[in-house]
């Protein structure tokens, strides 16, 4: 099936440019949501297709003959991110940091959404199995596109 006439845009280059520095974001469930919304207008203004024009999603996702994919983008490349990160050898502050292991007390009140606990839950592993399985590196790559089914290094 070909892409339709009206919709001539380079996919990867409007991907590339809403995730900047995605890396670093810690998403909650509001954002995650808020990403996908954003995808989806970004295809109807290439479409040219109203709000008002009482078009679903899957109707928007069909005629563009693409899938969403802007989260798992983010999702992909921030796990090869914490993957490249926990492989560092020493004292490094990015990884101390990952791991929670900074000194001090945190605030009153309930506990944010921590970068972690977004690993934790896309990956379902403990963050001392991820840290064993991020020693290797293709192993780790295999388990991101695995779990993704994206490409956890887009610049290679």
């Amino acid at each position: 099936m070909e892409k339709s006439q009206n919709t001539d845009f380079n996919e990867d280059k409007t991907n590339e440019s809403t995730s900047v520095a995605c890396e670093s974001w810690t998403l909650r469930k509001n954002e995650e949501m808020r990403l996908e919304a954003f995808e989806m207008k970004g295809l109807r203004k290439i479409l040219r297709v109203s709000w008002t024009a009482k078009k679903t999603n899957e109707w928007v996702l069909n005629k563009a003959v693409v899938k969403r994919e802007l989260l798992d983008t983010v999702k992909a490349r921030k796990l090869a991110y914490y993957g490249h990160t926990m492989r560092k050898q020493g004292n490094c502050l990015k990884k101390e940091i990952m791991q929670r292991t900074m000194p001090g007390v945190r605030r009153r009140g309930r506990p944010r959404t921590a970068w972690i606990d977004n690993t934790k839950s896309w990956t379902g592993l403990s963050v001392e199995e991820s840290i064993r399985m991020t020693e290797d590196r293709d192993k780790w790559r295999k388990y991101v596109h695995d779990v993704h089914g994206q490409p956890s290094d887009p610049g290679r």
